[in-house]
């Protein structure tokens, strides 16, 4: 069974070109999973690789194009390397013997201010040792330091686990819950998966699927219904669950079955807690309410598909969020892991980000804040428009 890409840790690799990035990686894998080439600037887009690196566990690793990249192409290919730290949980800043310089502190003060762990990986060591001011630059800046050279298997190994395990995110060490902790263990849970036209033949979405693993893994009686079939679950219990789940698109009507006693909230409000910040979400939110005719909303989702007719992010969150205003609103939609141009935009809804990790949408929520757009998520919003969002949110405190 293989990891999830978004549950790896996400390990980026930064650096000017030739400082032997790829070959370290390359080292790292076992593989040649980079193009390792004398020539500066070999490496053009962002190189992505999965493996189990032990004792740390499932990880990414990420080998970017150089930041000094003088190539036809150098603007675009910096571009897609700085648009990377956005999704880094663990930064990786490899130089010579020469140490580092603008190029390098740049990406520092970036790494400091999103929060992200670096270490520096001194390369080609085998070639000439970095003089004494070199290194007291480097220990100024972070005591995570490796000499190393890539010729240096084992050992380079050995040094890059060792500095990555100490750095690693409390969240990835003691992985958050996604349920389990909102309720007693064995407690009975109900989940409500409407089977619609988004629900995948043969299988369940990657949202139910992890859920229902969160509450085995706490000892919980799991029930899984479609919403047709939730009155006649509830009225066979003995008891009443202690939560009842559901997909964000059958919220009304569940909403209108459960009765106001029994917890109730979302897959995507759930996964703007395990994947965000639930409370930045949920003031987010509340801009709909200030939304202007011809104010421009973005969707945004973190992941590309082919939308249906009834899409969720497309057709069913455009059309709650024009009926709850009443206003003539401007929607427009971006997918993938680039985070374009904000500043237009009133309003940010974001997806469930079930197939991204948490660092990324992190980044994107501060960005958001910085420049004073307001961000909020799919199950938010739909709960808002609803009426029911205090609802959804009482289980959470």
């Amino acid at each position: 069974m293989q990891a999830l890409k978004s549950d790896r840790l996400h390990i980026s690799f930064f650096g000017k070109t030739n400082v032997g990035k790829s070959s370290v990686i390359n080292k790292i894998t076992g593989q040649d999973t980079s193009i390792v080439s004398d020539i500066a600037g070999t490496t053009t887009d962002v190189v992505e690789k999965s493996m189990e690196l032990l004792p740390v566990g499932p990880v990414r690793l990420l080998d970017t194009a150089g930041l000094d990249d003088k190539t036809d192409l150098s603007k675009d290919r910096i571009e897609k390397t700085l648009k990377v730290i956005n999704r880094t949980d663990i930064a990786v800043i490899i130089c010579d013997y020469n140490g580092i310089d603008e190029y390098e502190k740049n990406l520092i003060k970036k790494f400091d201010e999103l929060n992200i762990p670096y270490l520096i990986m001194v390369n080609k060591t085998d070639i000439q040792a970095p003089d004494e001011n070199v290194l007291s630059e480097l220990f100024t800046l972070t005591p995570h330091i490796i000499l190393t050279s890539a010729k240096c298997d084992n050992e380079l190994i050995f040094k890059f686990k060792s500095e990555t395990v100490k750095l690693l995110p409390e969240d990835f060490v003691n992985s958050p819950k996604i349920a389990g902790d909102l309720i007693p263990e064995k407690s009975t849970v109900i989940l409500v998966v409407p089977i619609d036209k988004e629900a995948p033949k043969g299988r369940l979405i990657l949202p139910q699927v992890q859920t229902i693993r969160d509450l085995l893994d706490s000892s919980c009686m799991t029930y899984v219904v479609k919403e047709t079939e939730l009155k006649g679950a509830l009225d066979n219990l003995k008891t009443p669950p202690s939560l009842v789940i559901t997909d964000s698109q059958a919220f009304k009507q569940v909403s209108e079955i459960v009765p106001d006693d029994i917890p109730l909230t979302s897959f995507s409000i759930l996964f703007a807690r395990l994947k965000g910040d639930l409370k930045a979400f949920r003031d987010g939110a509340k801009a709909i309410s200030n939304l202007q005719d011809g104010d421009k909303v973005l969707i945004l989702e973190s992941c590309t598909h082919h939308a249906i007719e009834d899409d969720i992010g497309t057709v069913k969150i455009p059309n709650l969020l024009k009926k709850k205003t009443g206003k003539n609103l401007v929607i427009e939609h971006y997918s993938g892991h680039d985070f374009p141009d904000i500043s237009e935009y009133k309003l940010i809804v974001h997806c469930g980000a079930c197939m991204t990790n948490r660092r990324e949408v992190l980044s994107r929520i501060l960005t958001s804040n910085n420049a004073n757009v307001p961000i909020t998520n799919y199950g938010i919003t739909i709960s808002y428009c609803l009426g029911i969002l205090d609802r959804a949110m009482k289980i959470f405190g």
